[in-house]
């Protein structure tokens, strides 16, 4: 496997069959794993194509291993990265850590997709959506 991000909140890797194997750690590990879960479930019941498939899920070692959605992005104007996040929120979804690292480009369609929905936001139109975005 190779190792893409090593961080005290989670360890990301890709499988050799280029499935991504991410690794909840640190403060809230368990509530943070649950979270992205929840969100990736409500993002394919949604039909959303440019994020991640859940293809396992195993809560006992915090670790949930999806498609993978193409490479990093080093470049991409701020209008067009505004885009894609306003994109998503047609699915029901904010995400709360909108940087450049959470989009990637898939070549296979020449599409750009979001990754990491651990602090996302699930807009189900209650006066009190469901997040675990950091305050402050």
């Amino acid at each position: 496997m190779h190792e893409m991000k090593d961080t005290a909140r989670a360890l990301v890797r890709i499988g050799y069959d280029g499935r991504v194997h991410k690794t909840f750690r640190g403060h809230q590990a368990r509530e943070r794993f649950d979270h992205e879960v929840r969100v990736l479930r409500h993002l394919e019941q949604r039909g959303c194509t440019f994020v991640p498939r859940l293809l396992e899920v195993e809560p006992e070692q915090l670790k949930i291993v999806t498609t993978n959605c193409g490479s990093r992005v080093d470049h991409l104007n701020a209008d067009r990265q505004k885009e894609l996040f306003a994109e998503l929120e047609q699915y029901g979804v904010r995400h709360e850590d909108r940087e450049l690292r959470n989009i990637t480009y898939r070549a296979s369609d020449g599409r750009f997709c979001l990754i990491d929905f651990e602090f996302a936001t699930l807009l189900d139109g209650s006066p009190n959506p469901v997040s675990l975005k950091p305050s402050g």
